[in-house]
């Protein structure tokens, strides 16, 4: 891709909510930006192919947002063209009961994607320090806490480290690791969730339960800076993302994942002399015949 947005949103050092931009697009028109992306998306689906080829590795995309960001058509589009057979989503929704009587990692564990794999996590081990700090009265359903009095900032630390040691752990054993966080404003949340409202065919995607999380956003963009800046490390990268323009956001996690991937120095198996050879008398019996 000529225009490059992996390093502009890549956080690097001490991290601000408060400086990034929802709004910006770079120097492309949305016409021009929808021609990249259908273009890159072929390019992705013969990356997917080479990792699913390759075998030895995996990559697991995290996606993180407040309600209406548009997580979910962000996977739609940067990932519909993509081998279904090769990449798998999994949206974390409240823990269940057999969920919460392990611990907060464990239903993460479970979902990861497996070598060759293109795993997908709509909202992920994050929330457990994303709405369970702006409500920390969810963690007592762990059964292993007795008042929120004990969710102190020690508490806190400890839930951090778990989630790098759990990353590191992934990455050192061949899973590369991207998060994106898409930065959506208050503003362009309130339009989309009144386009919810007002357009039939989109009133099933509204839940009242959606306006009391938003009278806390500033809460959770305190948690999310505190987040990113608590876990974005080398091996498990933070991307920032612009969200308000729903197609720039595509094309930027796009690009990202593209660039991730070739990264990783993925190779088609080169076939031994015994399997050429092999291959070689496959081909004259199918040819006599």
């Amino acid at each position: 891709m000529d225009t490059n947005f992996s390093d502009d949103f890549l956080v690097k050092g001490n991290f601000s909510i408060k400086k990034t931009s929802t709004e910006y697009e770079g120097n492309l028109t949305k016409e021009e930006g929808l021609k990249i992306l259908g273009e890159e998306k072929d390019k992705l689906r013969e990356l997917q192919e080479k990792l699913y080829a390759d075998g030895s590795q995996s990559l697991l995309v995290v996606l993180q947002a407040m309600d209406a960001a548009g997580k979910d058509s962000l996977i739609e589009h940067v990932f519909g063209g993509v081998n279904p057979q090769g990449c798998n989503v999994t949206s974390f929704k409240t823990p269940t009961s057999k969920e919460y009587s392990h611990d907060f990692l464990w239903r993460h564990y479970l979902a990861l994607p497996q070598k060759g794999m293109i795993g997908i996590f709509n909202r992920s081990h994050y929330e457990s320090v994303l709405v369970c700090k702006v409500h920390p009265e969810y963690n007592l359903s762990e059964k292993t806490w007795k008042s929120v009095k004990d969710f102190d900032d020690q508490f806190w630390k400890n839930r951090y480290e778990s989630i790098r040691n759990f990353e590191k752990h992934l990455a050192d054993n061949g899973t590369t690791i991207v998060k994106i966080f898409l930065n959506v404003s208050k503003k362009e949340q309130k339009k989309r969730l009144l386009d919810r409202i007002n357009e039939q065919e989109k009133n099933w995607k509204f839940s009242a339960s959606d306006l009391p999380e938003r009278d806390l956003f500033d809460d959770y963009m305190k948690y999310y800076e505190e987040a990113i800046n608590e876990t974005s490390k080398d091996k498990a990268p933070w991307y920032v993302i612009p969200a308000d323009n729903k197609w720039f956001a595509r094309l930027s996690a796009l690009q990202i994942i593209i660039d991730t991937l070739e990264k990783m120095n993925l190779k088609f198996p080169e076939l031994s002399k015994e399997e050429r050879k092999s291959l070689d008398e496959a081909k004259k019996k199918l040819e006599s015949e």
